[in-house]
């Protein structure tokens, strides 16, 4: 739910409501009937919060193997509006020279990561923790400065963490960018884990300067991350 929002937000558009598909094992057995129900209040939950309801949706059980059910895969479709769709925010870096901000609080969560799984070999830890109210607050702050036609440029952190967002910044256009840590003394949790609530925008430097200061007013977790330039991305260090 929390991602379905970001990726909205991140276009500037208002997020307004949630489809779900619900997709779990054989609800007779107690243990897939807990997992349902935890399912169902985590969405619940975060629609809240994030006030993005449920209109419609769809449920498939009983779907196991040899009695060995699927793994809970609840999964979430959103719509949102946009009332002025030429200010639209696009991932792709657009000029040599603009500052790269993460907007959100880094701590390196690598449990359950694309970085654990891929380059590890290991599926272990918890899932990152998801703050609701850090979601809306940063979501709010990043889709105002769309709207107001402030940034053209936004990405939300997800899968794969924030060195990856960035790398998907840079391809479309094949601008580079030059970045460094910020927050973390590590670079693998740094660069790779994936902390919620979470956007990278790039920015014309007085425009970033405005924006760090005005996050920072906010009390909202900023960060100057680099540069956009060249046709590689390099990291300091």
């Amino acid at each position: 739910v929390a991602e379905a929002w970001r990726n909205l937000t991140a276009v500037g558009a208002v997020p307004l409501a949630v489809t779900d598909n619900l997709n779990y094992g054989n609800p007779q057995k107690p243990e897939i009937m807990w997992e349902i129900v935890a399912g169902i209040d985590g969405i619940g939950a975060a629609c809240r919060a994030l006030d993005f309801p449920v209109i419609g949706g769809n449920c498939s059980l009983y779907n196991e193997t040899n009695g060995e059910g699927i793994l809970p895969t609840p999964a979430i479709g959103g719509v949102g509006l946009m009332q002025d769709v030429t200010k639209m925010a696009t991932v792709a870096f657009k000029r040599q020279g603009d500052v790269i901000i993460l907007i959100g609080e880094t701590k390196g969560h690598l449990g359950q990561s694309i970085y654990l799984r891929e380059i590890e070999g290991r599926e272990e830890g918890a899932a990152p923790a998801v703050d609701l109210g850090a979601e809306k607050k940063h979501g709010d702050f990043v889709r105002g400065l769309i709207e107001k036609g402030r940034v053209d440029t936004v990405h939300d952190v997800s899968d794969g963490g924030l060195l990856v967002a960035i790398a998907e910044m840079a391809m479309p256009r094949g601008i580079g960018a030059s970045a460094g840590l910020a927050g973390l003394p590590d670079a693998i949790p740094f660069w790779f884990g994936e902390d919620q609530a979470r956007y990278v925008i790039a920015a014309p430097l007085a425009e970033a300067l405005k924006i760090v200061e005005e996050a920072r007013a906010a009390f909202i977790t900023v960060a100057e991350l680099g540069k956009t330039g060249g046709d590689s991305l390099t990291l300091e260090d």
